[in-house]
């Protein structure tokens, strides 16, 4: 258990320093360069998760020895394009989604407020999946 825990506070250093890197770029196109905000999260997504894979195989899991770097490397690409998936869903259903279609919200918060609001709810429901499909795919047991 202690163990278990040692690699969820590991697990979350990195997705803490991942989430500045898809934060930073996902906010910056957008508010300060006009670009879409589903274009800047999958640029801000592709780079954060690139690092967040290096740095996960690094200091959080432990390989698993019978998986080649390549076929490893594949794995992770796919349960990333699933979390990509589910970090630009998240990301539409609460800007489209929620604050285009709700007058109140777009009275209280400003549009870039809500592009920063909807990057860090979908990097949250996407690392708890990054975290679990990790392990389960990626660990040695």
């Amino acid at each position: 258990m202690k163990q278990l825990l040692n690699q969820i506070i590991k697990f979350g250093i990195v997705g803490v320093f991942c989430f500045f890197i898809d934060f930073g770029i996902t906010t910056g196109f957008t508010n300060f360069l006009g670009v879409h905000y589903l274009i800047s999260k999958f640029l801000g997504f592709v780079v954060s998760a690139i690092v967040n894979y290096l740095l996960s195989i690094k200091f959080v899991f432990t390989n698993k020895k019978e998986m080649d770097k390549k076929k490893e490397f594949t794995v992770f690409l796919i349960l990333s394009a699933f979390g990509l998936l589910i970090n630009e869903a998240v990301m539409y259903a609460c800007f489209d989604g929620a604050y285009r279609h709700i007058a109140i919200l777009q009275e209280l918060i400003s549009e870039s407020l809500m592009v920063s609001l909807s990057a860090i709810i979908a990097t949250g429901v996407t690392m708890i999946y990054n975290f679990i499909s990790r392990k389960l795919f990626l660990e040695r047991k």
